[in-house]
């Protein structure tokens, strides 16, 4: 099996060690594959998305890094049909977009999302 060698910031690294822990694996290696598997899955699924599709994208922020999801909002506007957004702490942002249109560009949007650091989480789920 080859090796890889990863750098991860100290926060990064202090929760996914403790996230192996509560889960169960037995060591980081482990860990980082399962993640991986799970990331060439959601890209497995993503590929297959093609056509006239109704999807849900849900974004999570804090609100001091509200200007990424507003911009990449702004660039698919024309899939967009519903926007919702709520603050569900002081700090936290919950962002829900009901989106219709081509698969490929509602993939488009998702992946803008998950690539932006300062955005927490992103689920796309097909209606």
């Amino acid at each position: 099996m080859p090796i890889v060698s990863l750098s991860f910031p100290d926060k990064m690294m202090e929760e996914m060690d403790g996230a192996r822990e509560r889960l169960g694996y037995t060591g980081r290696s482990e860990f980082v594959r399962s993640g991986i598997r799970l990331l060439l899955q959601d890209i497995k699924d993503k590929d297959a998305l093609s056509g006239e599709v109704t999807a849900i994208i849900v974004v999570t922020h804090t609100e001091e890094n509200e200007e990424p999801v507003t911009r990449i909002k702004h660039r698919y506007d024309d899939i967009v049909r519903t926007h919702v957004h709520n603050k569900v702490s002081r700090e936290n942002c919950v962002e829900m977009f009901l989106l219709e249109g081509d698969g490929h560009q509602v993939v488009a949007m998702a992946n803008d999302f998950q690539k932006e650091d300062r955005v927490r989480s992103v689920k796309l789920v097909t209606v």
